[in-house]
């Protein structure tokens, strides 16, 4: 399906978007099941520096659940992010190839990843995070939130955040052991254990994926030599509660990713090469929770650390080596109260001061390690009326030793409209992103720092209105977004430069959930993207039509399913580079991606599964001169307890 090149959507893709948004809207049957995506949950965490009901948040996000990823049987979170409206993902090639996020839009490296509070972007990495490498087992939600968060976040939220939450221990000991197999090669085994009680919690998991995979390099154009994929991961998350008003809590993560690649030759592209990459990668946080007041004055301190160490080999020859090191600690005190006599009113009010320090250390650097340091402070304030309108406004002043300070702000509105089942929603706000430490000195021979770049900084803004029908068995959700980046940082030759004037994006999302039967639901999502850099050039790799659509069907008293998925990535464009590294622009077709899972309960706690993707064996490329692999099929089993 193509697109107009004047940047308007077909008008066949505005149509099937307005029947599906129809289609949500007119159907009715019994209250609504586990949907794919939620994008209303009971609490959110990420749109606020507190939690707050969902109801009450202005801003677009939308959460996944554990038991919406089972349900899709996703392996890698890259994955289950394909079904978030707003969001593109893209990745190199095969299985463990590098695969990164824009939101609405924005560059890869303007999505600020948190995993179990703990900021994962790699400082070593042109300071984007690799969803390569992020199994999905152990999470227990995901949260996305789009727009111009820097307000809340500091650097690196100028498309968003995604907030990525473990499980936890509660309650009694319980646990699962998986095993599955398929195609390529595939093994992969899992096992958790998580328990608690009233003064403490304890949960852990171990994964491993070893696949022979795909060749990375585009099979359609010669490459034959396949690429293999192996990682291991190991996470313990606790909580201990000495006294009711104090709680300290701890998470850490190991990963080892082993990846083989393959070269990039200018002139060509992706070809078959003897090559990998191992990644190890090292999180952890320490936090301490002080609650005298019951809940209304609250003090949080954290000290967090991650650490991303690559390590390059060609031939059997080690190349090169990287280290990205971030540390950060943070403090912050909320304070609530309420005025029923003025509004029915609720109030927050959130203080945070933080510092954070990157470093990177590399091989091919001309000097020793590099870092820098930058301090945080910020206020936010929520206000509720009548239980009706929600507010909230932040403002936050970021201090860089390597550049100005800058000053951020984000303002929030909900609205519900209880007896129409209407709820709008919208926010605005700013953002800024530093020139990360690979743009201003460099990461190889052919890609030269640029110490005089300045930061990038954005603006943007979005309207929404969410509407229920029939006792909330459905729900349609319609966004409208506006984003403009000024000083763009881009490739221009070896090395990056900040664009002059405004890169605007503006769009589309529409989503929504049906359930037909108390057995049968459906979800859906759709995002128009038009983004472009300030010369008017399309962005590469922001596709500008995305759709994704679910039916899951629960079926002999809710011991078997069915989960039938889809996910359709329009056209796009990328660079091509000539044997100089000079870059030209390049059409990439659109592809659509058809996956089918079935599972059957065994006896009590034990299931079986089996899951294809690719079911339509699409041949295509996410990006220019890299493959993707072909129809596969696996199976498994697994034992809770």
């Amino acid at each position: 399906m193509k697109r107009t090149r004047d940047g308007a959507p077909n008008r066949a893709l505005w149509t099937g978007a307005a029947a599906m948004t129809a289609l949500l809207a007119t159907m009715s049957g019994g209250w609504a099941q586990d949907g794919a995506v939620v994008v209303a949950p009971e609490t959110v965490v990420t749109a606020s520096r507190i939690p707050l009901p969902a109801e009450q948040v202005g801003s677009a996000v939308t959460v996944i659940t554990a038991e919406d990823i089972e349900r899709g049987g996703q392996r890698f979170v890259s994955d289950v992010l394909r079904d978030v409206p707003g969001l593109a993902v893209s990745r190199t090639g095969a299985t463990g190839g590098e695969a990164v996020v824009r939101i609405r839009g924005a560059e890869s490296n303007h999505t600020l990843v948190i995993v179990d509070g703990v900021e994962v972007n790699d400082p070593s990495n042109g300071s984007l995070y690799d969803f390569s490498r992020l199994m999905t087992q152990d999470i227990e939600r995901i949260e996305v939130l789009r727009g111009p968060q820097s307000a809340l976040w500091g650097s690196d939220a100028i498309g968003g955040v995604i907030n990525i939450i473990t499980k936890r221990g509660d309650g009694a000991p319980s646990g699962s052991v998986e095993v599955e197999g398929g195609s390529f090669g595939t093994q992969r085994g899992s096992a958790s254990l998580r328990g608690g009680g009233e003064r403490f919690s304890l949960a852990g998991s171990v994964q491993r994926y070893r696949t022979d995979g795909v060749s990375s390099a585009a099979e359609s154009r010669g490459n034959e030599e396949a690429d293999g994929y192996k990682n291991d991961t190991a996470s313990l998350k606790g909580a201990l509660r000495p006294i009711e008003e104090i709680e300290i809590d701890a998470v850490a993560r190991y990963t080892r990713a082993f990846a083989e690649t393959d070269n990039f030759v200018g002139g060509t592209g992706a070809v078959d090469r003897i090559s990998d990459a191992t990644t190890r990668q090292k999180y952890g946080r320490l936090g301490v929770r002080v609650d005298p007041f019951d809940g209304a004055w609250t003090h949080r301190v954290g000290l967090a650390y991650s650490r991303d160490r690559d390590e390059n080999t060609t031939n059997g020859a080690l190349s090169s080596t990287a280290y990205g090191i971030k540390v950060k600690q943070d403090y912050e005190t909320t304070v609530r109260f309420e005025t029923p006599d003025v509004a029915r009113a609720e109030h927050s009010v959130t203080f945070l001061a933080e510092r954070e320090k990157d470093r990177m250390e590399a091989s091919f650097l001309g000097q020793g390690d590099i870092a820098t340091t930058n301090d945080g402070f910020a206020g936010e304030y929520n206000l509720g009326l009548w239980e009706a309108l929600f507010l909230s406004g932040s403002l936050r002043r970021d201090e860089n030793d390597r550049f100005d300070g800058e000053t951020t702000y984000r303002g929030t509105a909900a609205y519900l409209i209880e007896d129409w089942g209407t709820r709008l929603h919208g926010g605005i706000g700013t953002g800024i992103k530093n020139p990360t430490l690979t743009e201003l000195f460099g990461f190889s021979a052919t890609f030269v720092g640029n110490p005089t770049l300045t930061p990038e900084r954005s603006r943007g803004w979005d309207f929404g209105v969410e509407q229920r029908f029939w006792d909330d068995r459905a729900r349609v959700d319609v966004t409208y977004f506006r984003n403009r980046v000024e000083d763009l940082i881009t490739g221009a030759g070896n090395r990056a430069v900040n664009l002059d004037g405004e890169s605007p994006s503006e769009g589309v999302e529409i989503e929504g959930d049906l359930a037909l039967t108390e057995a049968i639901d459906l979800a859906a999502a759709y995002t128009y993207t038009n983004a472009k850099t300030a010369d008017g050039t399309e962005q590469v790799r922001r596709p500008m039509h995305i759709a994704s659509a679910s039916v899951n069907w629960r079926f002999l008293e809710d011991k078997a399913a069915l989960n039938l998925g889809l996910d359709y990535t329009g056209d796009f464009v990328d660079f091509a580079f000539d044997a100089g590294f000079n870059q030209s622009v390049v059409e990439m077709d659109g592809y659509t991606l058809v996956s089918l899972k079935g599972s059957y309960e065994l006896a009590d706690g034990v299931e079986l599964y089996a899951r294809g993707e690719n079911l339509l064996d699409e041949e295509y490329e996410e990006i220019f001169t890299y493959g993707a692999p072909g129809r596969a099929g696996y199976a498994g089993l697994r034992w809770s307890f």
